[in-house]
C-alpha cells in the first residue's frame, strides 16, 4: 500500500512540474494549491533533495523546483524515496537475504510476476503523464 506520504510527494512533484516557469516555487504556494500542511510537506522536500530529485534554495525568492523534466522522472523512483522498497513481499525487497525457502517455496513465483508487473508500471509511467 502507498502511504500518504508517497502521494504527498506525487503531488508536490506534479505542482512543481504545472507551476515550474523555472525558478523556485516557494513550499507555501504548494501547500495551498495542494491542501496539505506545509509542516509536513517540509518533511517531505527534504527527502526529495537529499534524493537529488529536487532542489531547494532558502532565503527571499527560494524554494523548490524539479531537476530533470518531467519525462525524465518515473513514478516508480518517487515513490521509493518516501515509500522505501516497492517489494510486494520482503524476500523480494533490494538487498534482501536470500530466503532459506525460496528453492521450495511454492509461492515465490507468483509473488515474482506481480513483483515485477509493479515494479513495471511505476517504473514506466511518467511524471509528465500525470500532468
Amino acid at each position: 500500500m502507498i502511504s500518504t506520504k508517497g502521494r504527498y510527494a506525487l503531488r508536490v512533484m506534479i505542482d512543481l512540474a504545472k507551476y515550474s516557469d523555472g525558478s523556485y516555487i516557494p513550499l507555501k504556494e504548494i501547500a495551498e494549491r495542494e491542501k496539505i500542511s506545509k509542516k509536513y510537506l517540509e518533511i517531505i522536500v527534504k527527502e526529495l533533495v537529499s534524493a537529488k530529485l529536487l532542489e531547494g534554495v532558502s532565503g527571499k525568492g527560494g524554494g523548490y523546483k524539479l531537476v530533470r523534466s518531467p519525462d525524465e522522472y518515473s513514478v516508480g523512483e518517487i515513490l521509493e524515496v518516501t515509500e522505501g522498497s516497492l517489494a510486494i513481499v520482503a524476500c523480494l525487497a533490494k538487498g534482501a537475504e536470500e530466503c532459506p525457502r525460496a528453492e521450495g517455496c511454492d509461492t515465490l513465483p507468483m509473488w515474482s510476476e506481480l513483483n515485477q508487473m509493479i515494479h513495471d508500471f511505476f517504473f514506466k509511467k511518467k511524471l509528465s503523464e500525470l500532468l
